[in-house]
C-alpha cells in the first residue's frame, strides 16, 4: 500500500512520512509520525464531547470505496468500516472474519467458506450472502469500476484474465455454492491466498448501493453502508468523519467506544492534543526532542513503535541514462541517509539497508546494501560517462507546498555537492502522482511502501517482479521472476525465506530502488485512552479501543 508525500494515517493517526504499502501508499515529509495539520494553530469548533467518544486528526480519504483504495489514509477508515471474509487481530494473526471458517482442498487450489449466518449490512436491510462477496470480488476486477489494484490482490483466481479481457461474464473461480458457502478456486496454491483476501478488495459491499458505481463516480461513499466494526455516520468534507458503532458486530470485541469523530481541519494536531480536543497526535521532528525529556509532562504519554514500511527513491529504469544500474548505484552511494536520520528525522527512522523492513519476516541483517561514499559515487558517476545526461532530470513527489520537504532538498542538495548534478523537485497533487507512476510519465519518485500483510511477497513480488501491474519502476530481471515464482509455490516456510532474500539481494544490486527510511510510528495518547496501539500496518483496531471519561 502507498504511502501519500511522507503523510500516511495509520490507526487514524496523520503520519508525515512518504510510504507506499503493498496496495497502499504512504507518504513522508517530517518523518516518524508527524504532528499534523496545516501549520497553524487554529482548530475547528467542536461540539461538546460525549462519553466514550474517541477523538482523532485525520485527513479527507481519496477514497472510501474498497474496490478502489491503494492509499493508507483511505484504508485505515475503510478498515473500520468494511470487512472480508478474513482479517488480521491486533496480534497481527490472520482471523476467521465474515467467514466463520474454511476448507482447503489437498492441492492448495479450492477454498471453500462457510460464512456467518449473522453478519448484516449496517442499515440492517439484509444479511450478507455468498453471492455479495462474488458481486463485491467481480466489480472490483470489472475494467469498467477502474481500479488500480484489484487485479493485483485476485489474481490468483481462476478466470480472472478472461473476465478481464471481456471473453467471459463472470469469473469462474468464484463459485456461489449456496447462500451460505462461498467456493474460491485458484490457478496454483499460494501460501499468501487468504491473506491476500485481508486485502480491502476482496471486501463485501452492498450491491443495491454500488452497483454501477466506479472508482471515479462513488457519491455512494459518503453514505457507505458497510459491514464493519464501526458505521459512517457522517462525512463533512475537510471538516470531519464521524464513525459510530456497528450495534450488531459478530466479533469480539465488540466496539466498545461511543462514537469515532475524525478532525480533517483546523492547525497543528499536536496544539490540538495540548488543548484536549483531540485523544490522539502524530510526534514529528519539531517536537520530539521536548516529547522525549524525561522531565515533560508529556513524556509519560509517547509511544514509539516500528512500522512495516519503507520510503524509497524509484528510478524509471526503461529511461536514459536511468537504465543504467552504475548511474542508480551513483546516485544510492551519494546520499548520506544516517546524516538524514540524525539530523533531520532527529532519530525517529532508521536508514534503510534494503527493501524488507526489520520486523517483516524475511528480513535479512547480513543484506549487501549500498554504503555511502561519496568519493566513490563520484568516480562511478564519471565511468559512466554519463553525468551530463543527469543535470536537469526531475524527481517526482506528492505535495503542493511553496517549496519541497527537508529530507528531498537535503538530498538533491548531497547529489548536486557530491556528484556535480543538478536535480529538480516537481510536486504534485497524490492523485496525479498515482497517475504518472501507472503512465510510466517519470525519471525518479519520492514515496513509500508499507504492508498490507505482514509477508514478504507483499514487497518483493508485487513491486519488483516483472509481470506485476505494481511495479512502477518497470523492473525486470529473469532470476528475479525465477526466484519470486518458487517462493510462491509449494515449498517449505525456510525455503521460501531463502529464495525472498535471494531475489532481495539480486534487487538492491540493480538498484531500481533507493531504500531510504524505514518507518516508526511517534505518537501521543491520552491516560484515559485505552488499547490504543499503533499497528504496524492497516488494520481493523478501533474495536480493541476504550475511553474512561
Amino acid at each position: 500500500m502507498e504511502n501519500r508525500n511522507l503523510v500516511y494515517v495509520l490507526t487514524g493517526i496523520a503520519v508525515s512520512l512518504i510510504v507506499v504499502i503493498g496496495g497502499l501508499v504512504l507518504l513522508l515529509s517530517s518523518g516518524g509520525g508527524g504532528d499534523g495539520g496545516n501549520g497553524g494553530d487554529s482548530s475547528p469548533t467542536l461540539a461538546a464531547r460525549q462519553q466514550g467518544e474517541l477523538r482523532l486528526p485525520g485527513g479527507d480519504p481519496i477514497t472510501l470505496d474498497p474496490a478502489c483504495a491503494s492509499d493508507i489514509e483511505s484504508a485505515s477508515y475503510i478498515y473500520e468500516i468494511f470487512s472480508g471474509l478474513v482479517g488480521y487481530d491486533k496480534e497481527l494473526q490472520l482471523i476467521p472474519d465474515i467467514a466463520e471458517r474454511w476448507d482447503t482442498s489437498d492441492d492448495g487450489t479450492v477454498y471453500t467458506f462457510y460464512l456467518r449466518t449473522s453478519v448484516l449490512f449496517h442499515d440492517n436491510s439484509r444479511r450478507v450472502t455468498a453471492g455479495d462477496f462474488k458481486f463485491s470480488m467481480e466489480r472490483a476486477l470489472n475494467p469498467d469500476t477502474q481500479s488500480s489494484v484489484a487485479d493485483v490482490y485476485l489474481d490468483d483466481l481462476v478466470g480472472v484474465d478472461e473476465y478481464i479481457d471481456g471473453s467471459a461474464q463472470e469469473v469462474s473461480g468464484i463459485k456461489v455454492i449456496d447462500p451460505d458457502t462461498l467456493e474460491l478456486t485458484i490457478k496454483a496454491a499460494d501460501p499468501v491466498f487468504l491473506p491476500k483476501l485481508s486485502y480491502p478488495t476482496a471486501f463485501v459491499v452492498d450491491k443495491n448501493q454500488v452497483e454501477g458505481s466506479s472508482c471515479f463516480e462513488a457519491s455512494w461513499t459518503f453514505k457507505a453502508n458497510g459491514t464493519g466494526p464501526f458505521e459512517l455516520a457522517e462525512w463533512d468534507l475537510s471538516n470531519a468523519i464521524i464513525l459510530e458503532p456497528n450495534q450488531n458486530y459478530y466479533l469480539d470485541p465488540k466496539p466498545q467506544l461511543s462514537k469515532v469523530t475524525y478532525l480533517l481541519s483546523g492547525g497543528s494536531s499536536f496544539t490540538m492534543y495540548q488543548n484536549d480536543e483531540i485523544d490522539v497526535t502524530g510526534v514529528g521532528k519539531d517536537n520530539v526532542e521536548s516529547v522525549r525529556d524525561p522531565s515533560s509532562d508529556l513524556n509519560a504519554e509517547y509511544h514509539i513503535s516500528t512500522t512495516l514500511s519503507v520510503s524509497y527513491i524509484g528510478f524509471n529504469v526503461d529511461r536514459e541514462p536511468l537504465n543504467d544500474p552504475d548511474v542508480r548505484r551513483a546516485l544510492a552511494m551519494a546520499i548520506d541517509k544516517e546524516f538524514l536520520t540524525d539530523n533531520l528525522y532527529k532519530g525517529l527512522l532508521n536508514p534503510a539497508n534494503g527493501i524488507l523492513p526489520p520486523e517483516m519476516p524475511g528480513f535479512n541483517e547480513n543484506l549487501d546494501g549500498v554504503t555511502f561514499d561519496a568519493e566513490a559515487a563520484s568516480d562511478l558517476l564519471d565511468s559512466t560517462g554519463k553525468k551530463d545526461e543527469l543535470d536537469g532530470i526531475k524527481i517526482l513527489t506528492a505535495g503542493q507546498g511553496a517549496a519541497p520537504d527537508d529530507v528531498l532538498q537535503a538530498i538533491t542538495a548531497m547529489w548536486e555537492q557530491n556528484l556535480g548534478i543538478s536535480v529538480e523537485v516537481e510536486q504534485e497533487d497524490f492523485g496525479l502522482l498515482q497517475s504518472d507512476l501507472q503512465d510510466k510519465n517519470f525519471d525518479m519518485f519520492s514515496i513509500g511502501w508499507i504492508a498490507d500483510y505482514p509477508d514478504p511477497q507483499n514487497f518483493l513480488e508485487i513491486k519488483f517482479h516483472s509481470g506485476s501491474s505494481n511495479n512502477d519502476t518497470g523492473y525486470s530481471n529473469p532470476d528475479v521472476d525465477d526466484l519470486l515464482d518458487q517462493a510462491s509455490g509449494d515449498v517449505d516456510a525456510q525455503e521460501r525465506i531463502d529464495l525472498y532474500q535471494q531475489a532481495e539481494q539480486l534487487i538492491v544490486d540493480d538498484q531500481p530502488w533507493i531504500p531510504l527510511f524505514y518507518g516508526t510510528s511517534s505518537i501521543l495518547v491520552k491516560p484515559d485512552v485505552k488499547g490504543y496501539e499503533a499497528a504496524p500496518f492497516a488494520i481493523p483496531s478501533l474495536r480493541y479501543v476504550s475511553v474512561d471519561r
